[in-house]
């Protein structure tokens, strides 16, 4: 691995650069979600080098249905506890739904606002080619972005649910030519969401930035998950396929829970120990 993404000794913050030479030396990198600074502070200390502030804080920490409530007064505070629990990994802050549609003048000042207010290194968008103009303000005014394609949970409405996209050649040229579109006018990595694996190999392999997938294959030059999914504390119904549950911190949380419940009514706890004399 890269001596300055995961596993390398280095305790500066990760940069862009850094990214680009991983792809370059085909160095593949993990990418995790972070919501707050105790366990962006974790995630930052295990080496993950990359930690997105999601918008997916709608669902997870917020509880709204989709991501399509969440504010952007509503994620700021989480960027600035993320910002301050990660000294290494590069934060990334999503643009909420209705942040930066409208014209890349609005793109330019909610992506200012999580970059001066937030203390961000960089935001992530959603969107394809019509959203190129976005992010070539974006890249020109000195903002790294994220672009993002494929499934894009923010239009679920108008995609009519949580599908796999690019299926088929023409919808599958439409997305080679949305990630083509998005490198060209200066995003510096895109995710690409639930699509075929194949297709994103295709993607991998024809851009010269780095591709993070999720529900993408394992061709992408990185891969992210949503930490909640990861962990095994999601409790909002069934999990999408792509997602490998490596712990259940919903299970540890639970039995926890009931130990201290148990000793509180029982007069076990607090003990001498845990009392001032």
């Amino acid at each position: 691995m890269s001596e300055t993404l995961y596993g390398g000794t280095s305790t500066r913050r990760i940069t862009i650069r850094d990214l680009q030479n991983a792809k370059l030396a085909g160095d593949r990198w993990p990418m995790l979600t972070a919501y707050d600074y105790s366990t962006a502070r974790i995630f930052d200390q295990a080496g993950i080098p990359v930690l997105l502030v999601g918008d997916s804080a709608a669902n997870v920490v917020y509880g709204y249905d989709t991501t399509v409530p969440v504010t952007v007064e509503e994620l700021l505070p989480l960027v600035r506890a993320v910002v301050r629990g990660a000294t290494r990994a590069l934060v990334v802050a999503d643009l909420p739904f209705g942040s930066y549609q409208v014209s890349p003048q609005q793109a330019l000042e909610t992506a200012t606002r999580f970059l001066k207010d937030g203390g961000a290194q960089a935001v992530k968008l959603e969107g394809g080619a019509r959203v190129a103009p976005q992010v070539e303000l974006l890249s020109s005014a000195g903002i790294p972005v994220m672009a993002h394609i494929g499934l894009t949970p923010q239009s679920v409405n108008t995609m009519s649910g949580y599908r796999v996209q690019g299926r088929g050649d023409e919808a599958g040229q439409r997305l080679v030519e949305d990630a083509r579109a998005l490198q060209d006018a200066g995003a510096f990595a895109v995710v690409l969401e639930v699509v075929p694996a194949d297709l994103a190999k295709k993607i991998t392999h024809d851009l010269t930035i780095p591709t993070i997938g999720i529900g993408a294959g394992v061709d992408c030059d990185a891969q992210v998950l949503v930490w909640q999914d990861m962990a095994g504390l999601r409790a909002d119904g069934k999990p999408a396929k792509f997602v490998k549950q490596y712990a259940d911190v919903a299970q540890v949380l639970t039995e926890a829970t009931h130990a201290f419940a148990a000793e509180v009514q029982s007069g076990v706890y607090p003990g001498a120990e845990h009392s001032y004399h």
